[in-house]
């Protein structure tokens, strides 16, 4: 098991927005996952997604976290 991102739709849904070219949606440590967050973000946005949550194995770390620039 590992870091994982859940992501969703503005109403907590699942989203099925994600890119067929998004890398892999499991990684070793906390840090790797919030690398590929913070260089993806805006590809998962444009794909659909409008929030993700963080999960370390079943245990969830946080979120729901927007996608969405502040105003």
């Amino acid at each position: 098991m590992g870091w994982l991102w859940v992501y969703q739709n503005a109403d907590g849904s699942f989203s099925e927005g994600i890119p067929a070219d998004a890398a892999t949606n499991d990684f070793p440590t906390q840090s790797d996952a919030e690398t590929y967050i913070g260089a993806t973000w805006k590809e998962l946005l444009d794909a659909g997604v409008d929030a993700v949550s963080l999960y370390e194995d079943d245990r969830l770390v946080y979120g729901p976290m927007s996608l969405h620039p502040e105003s």
